[in-house]
């Protein structure tokens, strides 16, 4: 399982990723371009001590991300929107090899990428008022429901 985190903007929301994936042995990627520097004192912050424990990979932009993921790899985007191909997240089903792909807090992903990967899933909301949930909130949400379908290994019980 990796977390990919595409041109996040907020520091302190990728600290408390990067404290998400050093809890769960889960690779953390990070397209650019980044809203911050990786030495900002909020990220780290963030983070704590925790970042010696994460797997960490920045990649310059999609493209070269993709060039090197591993075949056996799928990526699942995340959406707040509804959209045709979307499944409600306890309804669809998350492989080990999966890489749960966020977009940026104000955007999202871009257009092209739901039209190109069918992988998608949304974390099911009221349909009035809240647009979205915060992303390092979504990334804990959407992570810990794949590790629970393929199962949480038994020495973190």
């Amino acid at each position: 399982m990796e977390i990919v985190l595409f041109e996040p903007e907020i520091p302190p929301n990728t600290g408390n990723i990067a404290r998400l994936c050093a809890a769960t042995a889960t690779t953390l990627n990070l397209v650019e371009p980044l809203g911050f520097k990786l030495e900002n004192r909020y990220l780290k912050r963030a983070g704590l001590d925790y970042w010696p424990n994460v797997v960490l990979n920045v990649w310059p932009n999609w493209q070269t991300l993709t060039d090197n993921l591993d075949p056996q790899k799928r990526l699942v985007l995340t959406s707040t929107k509804h959209r045709p191909q979307s499944q409600a997240l306890q309804d669809f089903t998350f492989t080990p090899n999966d890489c749960l792909v966020f977009g940026p807090e104000t955007r999202g992903l871009p257009e092209e990428l739901f039209q190109k990967y069918s992988a998608q899933v949304r974390i099911p909301m009221r349909p009035d008022g809240v647009r979205s949930i915060n992303l390092s909130t979504c990334a804990g949400i959407v992570l810990y429901q794949a590790l629970i379908q393929c199962g949480i290994p038994a020495d973190w019980l």
